[in-house]
C-alpha cells in the first residue's frame, strides 16, 4: 500500500496561493504570485530532486494539473530527474469538472467520492504518491487522514492574503515532526508524518 505525501510551499502566514508566477492562481484577486521564486537555491533544488527520486505516482488538483500539464510535457528531458518522472509516471486529477486530461498517463478521478477513490489508489499501488500543491485537494485528503507525510516548505515572507492551506475548520490533528533542514536562502522544510488525533492538557496548577 502506497504512502501519500504532499509537498506544499507556503509562506510565514500560511498561504499557498500562487508561489510559481504572478499569473498562477489569481482567484479572488491575488496579485502577489510568484512569492517563492526568489528563494530557489541550490539547497532548494536538491531537496527537491530528492522528492523526485521517489514517487510511484502523482496525485494532483485540477489547477495545478493544468498548471502542470502546460508546462512539462513541453520540456521532457530524460536527464532532468523532475520533467522525466512527471512525463512517465502515472497521475491521478481529482476533478469533478475537468473533461479531458490529454497528458500522457493521466486519469480522472473524484467524479463520485473522492475519499473511496484515493483509498482505493493507495491500496492498489506501491511506493510513494506524490502531491504538489494543490491544497485545496490537501485540506479534503487530511480531512479523511489520508495524507500519511507532509513535507511543508516555509518561505521566509508573509503576504497578509490569500488561501491559506489550515484554514478555520481544519479538522484536529497531530503530527510528528521527523526531519528539519534550511535552503542559503532560508526556506524551512520541515517533514510531518501523521500521528492521529491531538491530546490536550492543562499548565494550571493542580
Amino acid at each position: 500500500m502506497a504512502q501519500l505525501t504532499f509537498i506544499q510551499f507556503l509562506t510565514l502566514d500560511g498561504v499557498y496561493q500562487a508561489p510559481g508566477g504572478p499569473d498562477e492562481d489569481p482567484r479572488n484577486g491575488f496579485d502577489l504570485g510568484g512569492w517563492s521564486v526568489p528563494y530557489g537555491d541550490e539547497d532548494f533544488g536538491r531537496f527537491m530532486n530528492e522528492v523526485f527520486a521517489r514517487p510511484s505516482a502523482f496525485l494532483l488538483g485540477r489547477r495545478t494539473y493544468e498548471i502542470f500539464a502546460g508546462y512539462w510535457p513541453k520540456h521532457a528531458d530524460p536527464a532532468d530527474p523532475v520533467a522525466s518522472k512527471l512525463n512517465s509516471l502515472p497521475k491521478y486529477v481529482a476533478s469533478t469538472t475537468l473533461e479531458h486530461a490529454d497528458w500522457a498517463g493521466t486519469t480522472i478521478i473524484g467524479r463520485d467520492d473522492l475519499a473511496k477513490e484515493v483509498t482505493e489508489l493507495k491500496e492498489r499501488t506501491e511506493g510513494e504518491v506524490q502531491m504538489h500543491g494543490s491544497g485545496g485537494l490537501a485540506r479534503s485528503l487530511l480531512a479523511h487522514d489520508l495524507i500519511d507525510t507532509l513535507h511543508l516548505l516555509v518561505f521566509p515572507v508573509v503576504l497578509g492574503k490569500g488561501f491559506r492551506l489550515f484554514a478555520d475548520g481544519a479538522e484536529p490533528t497531530a503530527f510528528r515532526h521527523t526531519e528539519a533542514r534550511t535552503t542559503g536562502a532560508g526556506v524551512a522544510i520541515h517533514t510531518y508524518e501523521l500521528a492521529g488525533r491531538p491530546e490536550y492538557g492543562s499548565y494550571a496548577a493542580e
